[in-house]
């Protein structure tokens, strides 16, 4: 079960730490637009449609001992991220930020703006509306956003694989595992992992249907 733990955690701490960086991010998105924001929302989306050994391998690369940056994070934070599991955590935290940002900035974008003005109105200040007034009207799609991220998370292969390589306890994750069962043709081990991760993202699927569902219900039904 160690690789199934390993995933779990590497998918909790990058969904909890997306959570704190996506939703101000997708709120300023959300904001009027201009040509930086068309530009960093390409960059944050970009995980979306490259495949995920193409941004593995530029992590790689960036996160590499023998770079400037790799040489910059050991001499200054004697941080190696290359084969370890905070290089994971990394890795993960950059792929998983549209599957946190896209779904919040989209509801941010359909709350009306007089929402937020009658706030104004009422001696509210941005701070104040945007935590009392805009974030509990939003709550089911932070849910969708949470779930997909921790999702996306724990089957991420191409990029931990990339990044981590396949240290039992360390960076073996199940999707690794799976991928280490089916070359060594143990097709047994394999599908327990596979069905484990199946049932899981079943469960968490099902989850958001059923919050969403009676979030949107009529008080009438």
């Amino acid at each position: 079960m160690e690789p199934i733990w390993l995933s779990i955690k590497l998918a909790m701490i990058t969904t909890i730490f997306l959570l704190f960086v996506g939703i101000p991010v997708a709120y300023w998105l959300s904001r009027k637009q201009s040509i930086v924001k068309v530009i960093i929302e390409a960059f944050i989306t970009m995980p979306l449609v490259l495949p995920p050994s193409v941004l593995g391998f530029y992590l790689l690369l960036a996160f590499s001992p023998n770079n400037a940056f790799g040489i910059w994070l050991h001499r200054h934070f004697d941080l190696q991220l290359v084969f370890s599991f905070k290089g994971l955590v990394i890795a993960s935290i950059i792929y998983s930020l549209p599957f946190m940002v896209s779904p919040i900035k989209a509801a941010f974008s359909h709350l009306p703006r007089s929402m937020s003005e009658a706030s104004y109105v009422m001696g509210k200040s941005k701070i104040e509306t945007f935590f009392y007034i805009l974030l509990p009207n939003i709550k089911p799609s932070i849910f969708t956003a949470a779930v997909l991220t921790f999702a996306h998370t724990l089957g991420e292969f191409g990029v931990v694989l990339m990044i981590g390589g396949n240290i039992p306890g360390e960076t073996k994750v199940a999707s690794i595992a799976i991928y280490d069962a089916v070359e060594t043709m143990d097709y047994g081990l394999a599908n327990s992992y596979a069905l484990i991760l199946f049932a899981i993202t079943f469960i968490i699927v099902i989850g958001v249907f059923v919050v969403n569902r009676n979030a949107v219900k009529s008080p009438f039904e």
